[in-house]
């Protein structure tokens, strides 16, 4: 098969959407290389290495390289019969104008609709493009991935998709963080990044809806003394967390970091004590899947996908309830049993999601289109 793939994410985003794009085209390049990939991606970076069996389109003229919005959203459309694609997956909630009357089936991959839950989070103009881009896009496509059952749901309730055309396909991680680093490699890591002999970890952009101040107040209300480690993308609510740092005394308790390798990621889940991950809500929680892999214990949400993303591997919590997410770390702490047990049952979990599985069900869905 030729699978054309719209890509932007793959080259420009280095979290969630970045890693499934690129997670995607990995694990179909490792387990069908027979396969031809083409990305369409309207601007080339250094984030991502080819694998073999890939090819990148990108716009060539002048005009397009300026107008790159409109060329992904667009013009793309008008590529794929020349670049004889069979089939064309929208990796993150974007399938181009015209794919219809191309007669090429897609597929389109939706992750979330944050942005129709919580529209506080975003400007009125940013909730108003993202929703009319997504609802144009699922009406376009033939077939819509839902990343969790929780986003199928709400796929059908604010969209109102029919649930046939809806199907749940898990994604999964990179599998780096399945295997295990030596020794050295941590010393080297934890040099590098002056971490602590033990810490406690969040990963995931520094973000209200991320809700990592209520780590801080819990680990203050209840007099832990382990250090905290935050890794991901700052945004103005790190500000608040800032200010709670100041006035609760925790300047030498938290360090923040904002940019890792998956390298380093993998290293520093294999380092950390615990992962705590209270998020108020998520399309599936990567950072969830990638601690179990890797054999860190998890503490996470009891509410939204975050149950199906991590299993019975690992510890929920209300994320509202600030004395219950410092409790449940204190006691994770201080259990070696508990922490075993999770990292054992974690492992299992995320077997479930292996990237084998994964590119076996998105390449029996690609058949079943053509």
């Amino acid at each position: 098969m030729i699978i054309g793939f719209e890509a932007k994410r793959v080259f420009q985003n280095f979290s969630g959407l970045g890693n499934y794009s690129r997670n995607t085209i990995n694990l179909l390049n490792k387990y069908y290389p027979e396969n031809q990939y083409k990305l369409f991606a309207p601007k080339l970076t250094g984030l991502f290495v080819l694998p073999a069996s890939t090819e990148v389109i990108t716009p060539v003229s002048f005009l397009w390289k300026y107008f790159r919005s409109y060329w992904r959203l667009h013009k793309c459309s008008e590529l794929l019969k020349c670049n004889k694609i069979e089939i064309f997956h929208g990796l993150s909630h974007v399938l181009p104008s015209g794919i219809r009357k191309t007669g090429i089936p897609s597929v389109l991959t939706i992750h979330d609709l944050i942005f129709m839950r919580f529209p506080e989070y975003f400007k009125k103009l940013d909730c108003r493009m993202y929703e009319s881009i997504t609802r144009n896009s699922c009406n376009r496509a033939n077939k819509i991935i839902a990343i969790s059952n929780q986003t199928k749901a709400d796929l059908v309730s604010y969209f109102n998709i029919d649930p046939k055309k809806i199907e749940v396909v898990y994604q999964s991680c990179n599998s780096l963080f399945y295997d295990r680093v030596t020794k050295d490699e941590k010393s080297l890591i934890r040099l590098k990044f002056n971490l602590p002999n033990e810490f406690i970890l969040n990963v995931g952009t520094i973000e209200r809806r991320k809700n990592q101040l209520s780590i801080l107040q819990g680990i203050f209300n209840e007099k832990i003394a382990t250090p905290v480690v935050f890794i991901g993308k700052a945004t103005e609510y790190i500000n608040e967390l800032y200010q709670f740092i100041l006035k609760s005394g925790l300047q030498k308790q938290v360090i923040f970091l904002h940019h890792t390798t998956d390298n380093e990621l993998r290293t520093i889940y294999q380092m950390a004590k615990v992962m705590i991950y209270p998020s108020f809500f998520e399309g599936f929680g990567l950072p969830v899947l990638e601690a179990q892999a890797s054999g860190c214990p998890v503490i996470t949400s009891n509410i939204s996908s975050l149950p199906e993303a991590g299993g019975e591997g690992a510890l929920y919590v209300n994320p509202g309830d600030i004395s219950e997410i410092g409790k449940v770390i204190s006691r994770t702490l201080s259990d070696n049993q508990l922490r075993e047990e999770l990292i054992k049952k974690g492992a299992e979990n995320a077997e479930l999601f292996s990237d084998k599985l994964v590119a076996e069900r998105l390449i029996r869905l690609y058949k079943s289109l053509i």
